[in-house]
Formats: C-alpha cells, structure tokens, sequence
C-alpha cells in the first residue's frame, strides 16, 4: 500500500481539495485494478489551517515539515509516501524529500516557484499585490475573501461558481488568522531550494494561464532539476480545480509501470 499524502497552499485546507482527491483516487484505483488498488489519497492540513487552525503557523517552511511528518505518523501511515503539493506546500514537499529522501517515493509539484531560480516579480506576480495585501491584513466579509481568491487563483468559471459556497463555509468553521497568514507569508518568502534536487523522482505540473505564479518558474525548475513536466494550457494557479481530471491523468501516466 502506497499513500499520496496531498498538500495545500498560503491559508488553505485539505477541504479545499474539494472532489479532486476522490477523483486522482479513482484514477489510481484504475490504474492498480480497482479492488486490487494499492494506493490510498490522504489529505492533511498545514499548521495553522484547517483542523490545525489553533496553532502557530511556523515561520519557516522546516517547521512546517516537522508538522507534516508527526501528522502522518500519528495518523499511522506508514512510508514510503508520494506528495502531491502546490504552491507553498510544494516547498513543504521538497523540503520533507530533502530532510528524508528514504520515505517519499515520489513528488508532484505544482505552480511552485523558489528561491533563488526565479526573480521576486515572476514568483508573485506584482499586479496582484494589493489583493493580496487586502486579504492578508484587512478585515473583509467571507464572500468577499474567497470569492477575491477565486479570481486570483482559477481560469475556469464554471468550477469557481461550483466551488465558492463550499470555501465560504470552510472560512466561517474554520478561519485562518491574519496573524497566521502573514506567518505562512513569512515562511514561504524565506524558503530557498536546496542546490541540488532531492533524491527522489520529481513530476512538475504548471497553468499557462497562472494569475499569480509565472509559468516559467515552473519550466526552469524542470529543467534545473532534470523533473518530468506537464503543461495545461488554460487552467488557473489552482490546477486541481480548473481541470481535477488532468492532474490525476498525468499522475497515473507518471507512476504507470514502464514496458522494458
């Protein structure tokens, strides 16, 4: 038994996820034959978000790890794990393969960008920085917060109107600080990639059309690090909602086994 442990972004919950997880399930199931299937989904919350929203989001992406790693042991999943993880929990991802290469078998990054490859403006586009400024430190109605999300983060209508009442509801049980936020902020824009990649086999997946990440983040991390790569060529910055179905498609042809 394998376990996809999945991983959200800046302020997010594994409720975020929405359908996607059952969904990239399903596609495993297919793809390792159905009641046979040997790989399980799990999504878990950052420190700070979600179920964890009563703690101290730490001020480092390492603190956020050793979050991540007592989680799955005190749920009794045991190695080795694949994450699948976007934007700031991508840096969590190839953190916790840095700090533990023998326990993950695999990572899926997705709409990431780091430290030092890229340059400030192309990792947060600078067109959105009052937006984010205004979610981070003011006080908005809920609608108002998520559906200014939304805007930033999807490209397709359909799946954003689909999905707005759902994440005003999470916000409402299961509100994030805006101290917390701006430690999640903190964290990311401290984290720097290690020099050389982690020890584990890497699949990058990016959105042509990401508002807030530039795409070429994306392609020189591949490329720096020699990782597999997948372009859509129109979904948002939350790759997962605009085209759920995809990201799972390219996860199953990534782990499929290979004919010799």
């Amino acid at each position: 038994m394998s376990t996809w442990i999945l991983l959200r972004g800046l302020t997010r919950e594994s409720g975020h996820w929405g359908g996607f997880a059952a969904v990239m399930q399903q596609r495993l199931d297919d793809l390792h034959g159905g009641a046979h299937a040997d790989a399980r989904v799990v999504a878990i919350d950052l420190p700070g978000n979600g179920l964890l929203n009563h703690l101290d989001s730490p001020t480092r992406i390492e603190g956020v790890t050793h979050w991540c790693r007592a989680q799955v042991r005190i749920l009794g999943l045991a190695p080795p794990y694949r994450l699948l993880a976007m934007s700031m929990g991508a840096m969590v991802a190839i953190d916790w393969a840095r700090a533990d290469p023998h326990a993950i078998a695999g990572c899926v990054l997705i709409n990431t960008s780091l430290r030092p490859f890229d340059p400030w403006h192309r990792r947060l586009r600078p067109a959105h920085y009052g937006t984010l400024l205004r979610l981070a430190l003011l006080t908005n109605t809920d609608a108002w917060h998520e559906r200014a999300i939304l805007r930033l983060t999807s490209r397709n209508a359909t799946a954003a109107a689909d999905v707005l009442d759902a994440w005003v509801q999470l916000r409402r049980q299961r509100p994030v600080s805006q101290r917390n936020a701006l430690r999640q902020l903190l964290a990311a824009a401290r984290f720097s990639a290690p020099a050389t990649p982690p020890d584990v086999p890497l699949l990058v997946l990016a959105s042509a059309r990401d508002a807030l990440v530039d795409m070429r983040c994306s392609l020189h991390l591949a490329q720096r690090w020699h990782a597999d790569i997948a372009v859509h060529p129109q979904a948002g910055h939350d790759l997962p909602l605009d085209d759920g179905a995809w990201v799972a498609e390219q996860v199953a042809r990534w782990v499929a086994p290979r004919p010799r």
